[in-house]
């Protein structure tokens, strides 16, 4: 449907961002949340969730490369990962980049996202969706962390909304208790914190939550446009504190073993060691 419309994000009660709307692809009320996708005049097409933006295609690369690139160089050796939430697709896409994963299970609630985002996205994921490698599951992310066995993955990845509606039980101490145990003795956990500008509680009481079970916890941010206040923080739980101070050097050495240099359009291994660096006006919500 052609339409002179804008649509505004209702994510901040007092301050926010809208897009002229050229075009509304698609309009659905799931079981969870209500999904719009349209394009724009600007940033092509965009997924909206309760009134939310979530992903453009013009930089949806800046998030879904430092969500997946970060974790899984830092680690340097997964096999097994988990995707939680991500029905997109854009992170099995990234993940699915690295040679050394053998196994990247993805375990989404809604159904719809995923369907729509085939239909009215499909190059965000790309050739993701029929990788051998990739185990798609519509189902609940909670519970597949529950029900998973011990030490049975080496990074979980998690992208949802804000701790508000279908993502917040994505941040609740059952669910970080349930990571440490299904993650390997390297393993480490990273997920979105918000934009600490406007959502500084997002990332302490995350971290907070997260030291409990974790011995290292931190974050690092990127620079996403469309998630307006200034920088968004990745938050991040791990076992080994080594594995966030590696040198650029080595970043490289292992983004080109893996495939992944020269690939990507915001991260390099630069970014990736500077990431880590935070502003004084974040780093103040990470616990001591």
């Amino acid at each position: 449907m052609t339409t002179d419309s804008w649509i505004n994000e209702s994510l901040y009660p007092n301050w926010g961002q809208r897009f002229l709307v050229k075009r509304e692809l698609a309009r659905v009320q799931s079981d969870f949340q209500d999904i719009v996708i349209f394009e724009s005049t600007s940033h092509g097409r965009v997924m909206v969730l309760d009134g939310v933006i979530q992903i453009t295609e013009g930089d949806e690369f800046v998030y879904q490369e430092m969500l997946t690139h970060v974790p899984l160089l830092a680690h340097g050796a997964a096999k097994n990962v988990l995707i939680i939430g991500a029905g997109d697709g854009g992170v099995l896409r990234r993940v699915l980049q690295h040679n050394t994963v053998e196994r990247a299970v993805m375990v989404e609630i809604d159904g719809e996202v995923i369907r729509l985002s085939k239909e009215f996205l499909p190059n965000i994921a790309g050739n993701a969706w029929t990788d051998p490698r990739a185990d798609v599951i519509v189902g609940d992310g909670i519970d597949y962390v529950k029900r998973a066995p011990d030490a049975s993955f080496d990074a979980i990845i998690v992208d949802s909304t804000d701790p508000i509606g279908v993502g917040e039980v994505l941040f609740t101490d059952e669910f970080y208790q349930n990571c440490a145990r299904i993650l390997t003795p390297r393993g480490l956990i990273v997920n979105q914190c918000g934009v600490p500008a406007m959502q500084a509680d997002e990332l302490r009481d995350t971290s907070l939550r997260r030291r409990k079970f974790f011995p290292h916890v931190t974050a690092y941010v990127a620079a996403v446009p469309t998630y307006v206040g200034g920088f968004m923080t990745l938050g991040w739980a791990g076992k080994d504190p080594s594995l966030t101070a590696l040198p650029a050097d080595t970043i490289r050495a292992r983004a080109e073993a893996t495939g992944i240099l020269g690939t990507t359009h915001y991260w390099t291994p630069e970014i990736h060691a500077g990431a880590f660096n935070l502003p004084p006006y974040i780093a103040k919500h990470l616990p001591a």
